[in-house]
């Protein structure tokens, strides 16, 4: 079967998962893109991070950093340059914002995945009514290869639909996965900012003393 045979017999339902395809493929295409060029720490930042944070020097590490630790982290900083106390509340703030920004496009993939199998099941349904109907007015007299062929027709876009959501799906998982491992990056890096912060304030800033202490339980 030929691709023009798939769209003249599935009908208008196979124009909608094609289009469907065609918007899933292009916000995986940009997403994955962003992901591979969004930038992400070695595995020997954190030791150097924390070798910063006890110099109380984390500027010359923190600006450096690329993707959205680096800038989590700078805007962290920022805030307590500018005399910000709560900064557990600009640490979820900004860890929510970069979160987002990686998961744009995700709510869509996740309607096109899971809704195309019941659109190509939609236009099995219909297939079957109208093949029926033929049998209704044939008397019972239909021919059984013809009988056969409706039925394979009908049955065509419940095919087309899983081919579509079952791709779109497992590469959604896929990038959820990579969002979840950087929002985990993010909370660790947050949490230990958080942790050494006061001290690296207190030792630029010896008159006064921080009025709050900072836990794990930043972004």
């Amino acid at each position: 079967m030929i691709v023009t045979d798939i769209f003249d017999k599935g009908g208008i339902i196979v124009w909608i998962l094609a289009g469907y395809s065609f918007i899933a493929l292009t916000i995986l295409f940009e997403r994955s893109i962003r992901f591979m060029f969004m930038g992400r720490p070695d595995r020997h930042f954190e030791t150097q991070f924390i070798e910063a944070l006890r110099q109380y020097q984390p500027e010359n590490i923190i600006n450096n950093m690329r993707g959205p630790e680096g800038r989590l982290l700078q805007g962290i900083l920022q805030a307590s340059k500018d005399g910000i106390q709560d900064l557990n509340r600009v640490a979820v703030r900004l860890g929510s914002f970069e979160l987002n920004k990686m998961e744009k496009g995700f709510r869509t993939l996740s309607f096109l995945g899971n809704t195309a199998p019941l659109l190509g099941l939609l236009g099995t349904i219909i297939g079957m009514i109208k093949a029926f109907m033929v049998i209704e007015q044939a008397g019972g007299q239909v021919d059984a290869q013809a009988l056969a062929g409706g039925i394979w027709e009908a049955m065509l876009t419940t095919g087309v639909g899983l081919a579509v959501a079952i791709p779109v799906l497992l590469l959604l998982h896929l990038l959820e996965s990579m969002a979840d491992k950087r929002a985990h990056s993010m909370r660790n890096y947050a949490s230990l900012m958080l942790e050494y912060l006061p001290q690296c304030c207190s030792n630029s800033n010896s008159s006064e003393e921080p009025e709050a202490t900072y836990h794990r339980d930043g972004i």
